[in-house]
This record gives structure tokens, sequence and C-alpha cells, in this order.
């Protein structure tokens, strides 16, 4: 029994990192807003616990998607419809960035201002990685599949629609669910504001897909930086 665990946490023991960090990042976001709420009798910053909850739909879809997609059978009857839930949920991932706008606004002297910042700034970064990582997942399944030049193109085109979705769940008030509870309606006022965008649609939907792919691939880099470094080391003669 435990040679068996020890076979499966080695070669498992980096995702099983990230995934046990991730959790761990949430707890603490939750016990700094529940400790902000004990102390001041506010319940700012609650709604940063349910944005931490959306976030993490679309990990756990890509990470269904990612498990399943191994067997060529699931590949193309289960993953598509995993694939568009993951599409209408990932924007709720990176939307945790424009929560950082909540420093702004007066809220009062209830609580220190730098303890409002490490809650909204830790909460809005666990909820990016947690995008970041699901469009990980995701691109791996594209690449494999279809080469890695497609794989590209689809985080290009996942980050200007998130930047686009962040922009309606931010500026016009509405969430991934007002698409399932009222599709119709839903739809023609998306296809109204695609029709006639506004400077401040077009500005924030550019920057915000740049600075999205900017921390991807920063991280994409990154990761691989550590897998070259290791195979170096590996080959390197004593």
């Amino acid at each position: 029994m435990y040679n068996k665990i020890k076979n499966f946490i080695y070669p498992n023991r980096h995702s099983i990192a990230v995934f046990v960090l991730l959790n761990l990042a949430c707890l603490v976001c939750i016990l700094l807003v529940a400790a902000r709420v004990a102390y001041t009798d506010s319940r700012r910053h609650t709604g940063l616990i349910w944005n931490l909850f959306l976030a993490w739909i679309p990990f756990i879809l890509a990470f269904i998607a990612h498990a399943v997609s191994w067997k060529r059978i699931w590949l193309y009857l289960v993953i598509p419809f995993i694939a568009l839930l993951w599409l209408l949920f990932f924007p709720n991932a990176p939307y945790m960035l424009t929560d950082l706008q909540d420093l702004a606004r007066s809220g009062g002297v209830d609580a220190p201002l730098w303890y409002d910042v490490l809650i909204v700034v830790w909460s809005s970064w666990t909820g990016t990685l947690l995008g970041v990582i699901s469009l990980y997942l995701m691109q791996d399944i594209i690449i494999r599949t279809f080469g890695r030049w497609t794989g590209w193109i689809f985080v290009l085109v996942i980050s200007g629609l998130s930047s686009f979705g962040i922009y309606i769940g931010r500026f016009v008030r509405l969430n991934s669910w007002d698409i399932l509870q009222n599709p119709a309606e839903t739809t023609m006022e998306i296809l109204g504001i695609v029709i006639d965008p506004s400077m401040r649609l077009a500005a924030f939907t550019v920057l915000y897909t740049f600075f999205f792919l900017f921390v991807f691939v920063l991280m994409y880099s990154f990761s691989h930086m550590l897998q070259e470094q290791t195979i170096k080391a590996q080959n390197t003669p004593e």
C-alpha cells in the first residue's frame, strides 16, 4: 500500500503541490476576510469568496478535461461539452484582477488599508493563477490534438474572449449564470454591445488581453525554464 501511494505521489508531486498550494491560498483568503468581518462587523470584501468559488469552476473543468483527454473516445464525445462550460466560466478567474479597483472606493477606516490591500491582492492573484493553469491544461489538449500553432492561437483567442467577458461582467453586470438562465435575452444584449462597441470596451479588451497573455507566457516560459535546467543538470557529467 505504501509503495502504491509513493509511486503515485512522486511522479505527480508538482501537480499535487500546485493543487495543495491553491487550496491553501484560498483558505488564507477566506480566513483574512473572516477576520476582517469579525473585527470590523463589516461585510466588505466578502464577495471575493464567491469570486474565488467561481474561479475554481474553470480550473476543475479543465482538470477533468485534461484527465479524460488521453483516451481518444472521450476526446470527441465528452470534452467538447466540458470545453463549452469551461469557456463560459473561464472569465470568472481573470475577472478577479478587476477587484483591485475596490481599493479605490471609500470604505471608511474600519480596517487598515494595508490589510485590505493584502486581502484583495492575494485573492486576485489566486483567481488569476487558477485561470492561467486551467488555460494551460486546455492548451495542452489542443496541442496534442491539433498541433502547437493551433494551441497558441487558442490561447490568443481565449485571452481576447475572456477580456471581453470580464468587461461584460464588470461594467454590464452580466455573469456566467445569466446566459444559462436567460440565453436569448443575454445573447441579444451581448450582440448589441458587439455591434455598437464603445471606446472603453475596445481599450479594456485590448489591454486586458495583452496583460493576461503576458502573465500566461511568462509563467509558461518560467515552468519550461525549470524543465530545461533539470534536463541540463541530468545530462551534465559529474
